[in-house]
């Protein structure tokens, strides 16, 4: 086995080649006695069960399930996996299956691209070298005391002639090397955190228990496709609420997987026009009086003009803008009609159906929000829902579900793990203006004076023009000189990730230096000066992982690391030292002291619904197996148990006493338990959020939800809106999360690559006008790039609307300009819009049938594989 790892080591492979080094791999892997002689295929498997044995691993990977895995291994290698078996699976307590993409985890570890070496761009040197080359110059191969001597001398050059502020970053050493500018804004949320801060005091962020949700009699899902968006068991859950009753009505420009699968009813409605949609349901709804007016008095104000908070205008009340009272424009079902496409009577119908149903859950995805002036949706989600008083009763509820893993779940968390033991150093150029854990995601305090660093769409821009917006302050000046994104985990590949490729990569051809670690050669990686070949989760010390509120994920280590890679602890203690940042600073624990901490410090719910006990029991001998320090305790799984099982799932029944209904305490008296809101109530006016949003200095909003056309809106693909003359860019581009990626990770593996093609998704009668048919390669242009795919046609999909699944990477031409893979932010454009967010879903393109070379099909294009 090592001769073969040698050699594995000293080859460059070709796809074609790789897979018969696989092959030879496996079989060796089985009887390793044999090298690599052929053996017979019937006593390769029975050595394979002999030898190999299971390990839970769990996934890693931002899909939101991180569900259970667990992979074979066989002398090093994982020749197959599998899912969750652990109990016998019931709809009360379901088995935490992963789904194509986990299930491909192996593919990922042990692929034939893995990053072996360090190295470096050939035509860079201290300052840039060639910078035009990045992204198509030759690699060459490093030794890690060479790569560490270069990037720890990069950083002192950098920070000494030109300081931190130069640096965009983050990670522990960054941090405690003086720190460096971050991109802050919202990307995965879009435009949902400030109003859920200010309007609701974050009431409607996460929904109720999932047991909850087979109360409800109808359910609304907005924007939402949790069947390939969610991993996990969302749509499983939501599958048991159909079959105890409810009804489902989803809202999308496409009949997506997820209606198919429960029969619901699908309301069409074009990208970046849902508040229009909303207005004239809440129009339809006051002229015949189904609001609930007891609620809106009690719970909320800003509904009408007697409820207004103190100091508002009284004629800047919802009811009246609705009704068009002062600005003479009655939001009729027939006005949005116009800009949605919703037919009139279907909103009528829809508008009936929420006015009248109780109980009834009113859920929205994040997806809506990703748009220009994406708050205005979030106001007028958020105002319809409440009118109804679905709010703090059993199966009701008006919910924004926070993050992808929560779709169908909510209430308490009922197992969790304990902390690592180590802290995250605070940057010192950003001090604590987020509302999460780490650099940067929802910038929360737009006021604040003391903090550097610009908006994820506004990176490109800082680079190439030198300034940047720093929200009350206004443009302040940089001199930005080197990306360093030495960090954690697989992902954040911002390259590929943020809007406007094009401008990324010639801002990516003005710096000093990028530097950056990764397993394989990814967007980001391969515009990249120096890259450091980093391990999988599968190599590492273990973790624990969270998907759903009821349940952790073991994610042990599975194979010592590969090639020449290394953990990102490793590669920040190495630098510090060359630094002067002591290691016992930077990490004064060990990494597997950080994964046992972590697991002695797991808790899990009573039955009392109330209290948290310990999950794990731990020994004297396993603390002295493990090497750490530690205390014996007493919980609910041996240490050896929970690491075999690979996850602790808490099981449920209807009865117990875990479950949560959102928001009862304040519905059920809202003078005793005010909610965290200027006025201690649900705000349908609130100068608060409209305040706060005029402070990032991007645009501004109204205190209540008024529909204005957002920039690339439906309204933008018309040269001629009164006379309905379509222009340059007539369609309307919404990129979805695809089957075969978690954002751009996985979409190098070939079997996703083939199971799930990059099509560029389009009305049939649509692609008839234009001439176009099933499988042609086809230019998809926009204001900011250009990209071909093949074509897949369908009646599913609104007319005037195309679609195309986000994280492919880019694959660009620099002679044409087009990239061949269909990453979507090659189209996107980078708006400044809000508190930051990325305004994905308001892009407007063109189409026309592709005169050069034909694509050929994904699975079969050449890896990107480096020696």
């Amino acid at each position: 086995m090592a001769s073969l790892v040698k050699k594995a080591l000293d080859k460059k492979f070709s796809r074609k080649a790789f897979i018969g080094w696989s092959a030879a791999l496996t079989a060796a892997a089985a009887a390793p006695t044999y090298g690599l002689k052929k053996i017979d295929s019937k006593v390769a498997a029975e050595k394979l069960e002999e030898e190999g044995y299971w390990v839970a691993a769990s996934c890693w990977h931002n899909c939101g399930g991180r569900c259970l895995n667990k992979g074979f291994v066989v002398d090093g290698i994982v020749t197959k996996q599998k899912t969750d078996d652990t109990h016998e699976d019931t709809p009360d307590y379901p088995q935490q299956r992963g789904c194509a993409r986990g299930r491909s985890q192996r593919h990922q570890v042990f692929g034939v691209d893995r990053l072996k070496y360090p190295m470096k761009r050939k035509h860079w040197e201290p300052g840039g070298g060639n910078k035009e080359l990045r992204g198509r110059d030759e690699w060459v191969r490093l030794d890690w005391d060479e790569a560490l001597d270069l990037v720890a001398d990069e950083l002192k050059r950098v920070k000494e002639n030109y300081g931190n502020k130069s640096i965009i970053g983050s990670s522990r050493l960054i941090n405690h090397y003086g720190g460096a500018l971050v991109r802050w804004g919202s990307s995965s949320s879009g435009a949902w955190g400030k109003p859920q801060q200010h309007m609701a005091a974050n009431l409607s962020w996460g929904g109720s228990d999932r047991l909850d949700w087979r109360n409800a009699k109808l359910i609304v899902m907005w924007g939402s496709n949790p069947a390939w968006s969610n991993g996990g068991n969302p749509q499983y859950n939501l599958l048991q609420a159909k079959k105890a009753g409810a009804k489902f009505i989803f809202v999308d420009p496409f009949i997506n997987p997820s209606i198919k699968s429960l029969d619901a009813e699908f309301i069409p409605c074009r990208p970046g026009t849902d508040t229009a949609l909303l207005l004239a349901m809440a129009h339809y709804m006051i002229e015949h009086d189904l609001q609930d007016q007891e609620f809106l008095d009690k719970c909320t104000v800003g509904f009408d003009r007697d409820n207004m908070p103190g100091g508002a205008d009284p004629e800047e009340n919802f009811k009246d803008y609705v009704l068009g009272t002062y600005d003479g424009v009655p939001k009729t079902p027939e006005w949005a009609s116009e800009i949605c496409g919703t037919p009139p009577e279907k909103i009528r119908m829809f508008a009936q159906e929420i006015g009248t149903t109780k109980p009834m859950i009113f859920q929205s995805s994040f997806a809506p929000a990703r748009t220009y002036r994406g708050q205005q949706f979030c106001q007028a989600f958020l105002t319809v829902g409440w009118m109804t008083g679905n709010v703090g009763k059993p199966g009701a509820g008006v919910f924004t579900l926070n993050y992808a893993r929560n779709q169908s779940y909510g209430g308490k968390t009922l197992v969790m793990p304990g902390g690592r033991g180590i802290e995250n150093p605070e940057n010192p150029l950003f001090p604590g203006v987020t509302f999460g854990p780490y650099d940067g995601y929802r910038f929360a305090e737009p006021k604040r004076t003391d903090f550097h660093g610009m908006a994820y769409t506004e990176t490109y821009d800082a680079i190439l023009n030198s300034e940047y917006t720093a929200t009350v302050r206004g443009k302040v000046p940089c001199d930005i000189r080197m990306i360093w994104k030495v960090r954690n985990g697989s992902g954040d590949n911002f390259l590929n990730q943020s809007s406007d490729i094009q401008k990324g990569i010639k801002a990516f051809r003005k710096l000093d230096s990028i530097i950056t670690n990764d397993i394989v050669l990814s967007t980001i990686s391969k515009y990249a000066d120096i890259v450091l070949p980093a391990t999988t989760e599968w190599e590492k010390e273990g973790r624990i992982n969270t998907g759903n509120p009821e349940a952790i994920f073991i994610a042990n280590k599975v194979t010592e690391p590969l090639f020449e890679a290394r953990t990102e602890e490793w590669m920040e203690i190495e630098l510090g030292k060359r630094l002067g940042i002591d290691e016992e600073t930077l990490y004064p624990i060990s990494e597997k002291q950080q994964f046992f901490n972590s697991l002695a410090g797991s808790q899990v719910i009573k039955d009392n619904g109330e209290d948290y006990e310990l999950l794990v029991t731990i020994t004297k001998e396993d603390i002295k197996d493990w090497g750490v320090e530690g205390e014996p305790q007493k919980g609910r799984i041996a240490l050896d148990e929970l690491l075999e099982k690979g996850s602790y799932q808490v099981p449920r029944s209807p009865d117990d006493k875990l479950g949560d209904v959102k928001g009862k305490a304040f519905v059920d008296d809202p003078e005793e338990n005010p909610l965290d809101t200027e006025s201690g109530k649900l705000e349908i006016h609130c100068q608060t959020l409209a305040d706060e949003i005029e402070a990032y200095g991007f645009t501004t909003l109204a205190p209540i939800a008024k529909y204005e056309p957002p920039i690339e809106g439906y309204e933008d693909t018309f040269e001629d809106w009164e006379n309905k003359e379509k222009g340059e860019f007539p369609f309307q581009l919404v990129t979805i999360h695809y089957p075969r990626r978690s954002h751009s990770v996985f979409d190098n593996v070939p079997q996703l690559r083939e199971a799930f093609p990059q099509e560029f998704v389009m009305n049939k009668r649509d692609a008839d006008k234009l001439g176009l048919k099933d499988g042609e390669t086809v230019l998809i242009r926009s204001r900011h790039g250009k990209v071909i795919r093949h074509l897949f046609t369908t009646e599913t999909l609104m007319p005037g609307v195309v679609s195309l699944g986000e994280g492919a990477w880019v694959d660009l031409d620099e002679e044409t300009g087009i990239d061949r893979a269909g990453a979507t932010n090659m189209l996107n454009g980078a708006h400044l819009s809000g508190q930051g967010e990325e305004p994905w879903n308001t892009c407007n393109v063109t189409v026309e049938k592709y005169n050069g070379k034909p694509l050929k099909s994904d699975e079969h294009w050449d890896q990107r594989v480096i020696f």
